[in-house]
């Protein structure tokens, strides 16, 4: 029986150009240049080793997000997944991650799964919260922080890493993990898997496909709301502190006058 894994991606803003928000307070992505987020390439790279260790897998890459996001999903199809499927639609703009997770819940259960693999979080938003979010919807377990994933039997096990220990953790199928990034590097697209991914299926689903209405995602639907942002003030050139037995008093100065003692 062939073993269903859906890995979930998302499209996030280059972190090495010009990101600011619309007028509207959202993360304006439409100016700004976008790739697969590079947590989520390590979901990618253990979906593809549980894969390459079982006898029949099958891996699929989910994504919600604007048109360009198909580019998220190429890049894994490249790295070797077998196919995409992309959810958009106009009203999800400004979706939380309340409502991102309501989407990829019922994307999951439309598509059929086994196991769903997530980043330990998005670059941009960095929260970290989906995958518990999505495990709730799905009613399903859920391990995170794992740096290793096996599947046998009809269970998922793995590791968790923290500065003191080592956790082996083991739960029953269907199940939601999340992965870090401390298991090695995920691999590079190959030239034929570049070639290849052109020619993968990407399925293009909207709300109305999953039976979602409008008011329940997007800037309506969202339970937090951004009311004001300003840009990060320019750099200003430091203070050099020349140290002739009085460096100590000079520094606890600029500390009170910064206001941090």
């Amino acid at each position: 029986m062939t073993l269903r894994i859906v890995v979930c991606v998302k499209y996030v803003p280059d972190a090495t150009g010009d990101r600011h928000f619309a007028e509207d307070l959202t993360v304006d992505r439409d100016e700004a240049d976008g790739l697969l987020s590079e947590l989520d390439e390590y979901a990618v790279e253990q979906a593809l080793r549980v894969k390459e260790a079982a006898d029949d897998a099958e891996v699929t890459v989910l994504t919600v997000g604007p048109e360009d996001a198909v580019d998220a999903l190429r890049k894994a199809l490249s790295m070797g997944a077998d196919k995409g499927i992309h959810v958009e639609d106009e009203d999800l703009h400004g979706t939380d991650a309340l409502g991102t997770s309501l989407v990829l819940a019922k994307a999951v259960e439309k598509t059929g799964y086994d196991l769903v693999l997530c980043g330990m979080a998005s670059t941009d938003g960095a929260m970290g919260v989906l995958p518990a979010m999505l495990a709730e919807r799905l009613r399903v377990p859920q391990m995170t922080q794992l740096s290793e994933v096996a599947v046998d039997g009809g269970k998922v096990t793995g590791r968790r890493d923290s500065d003191t220990a080592g956790e082996q953790l083991e739960a029953s199928l269907p199940a939601v993990v999340a992965v870090t990034d401390q298991f090695g590097e995920a691999r590079y697209p190959s030239f034929k898997g570049i070639v290849a991914a052109k020619k993968k299926p990407v399925e293009e689903w909207d709300l109305a496909e999953l039976d979602i209405d409008a008011d329940e995602v997007g800037l309506e639907g969202a339970y937090s709301l951004v009311e004001d942002a300003a840009e990060r003030p320019a750099r200003t050139a430091g203070t050099i502190v020349t140290d002739e037995g009085e460096g100590a008093e000079q520094l606890a100065d600029f500390l009170a006058a910064q206001k941090f003692i």
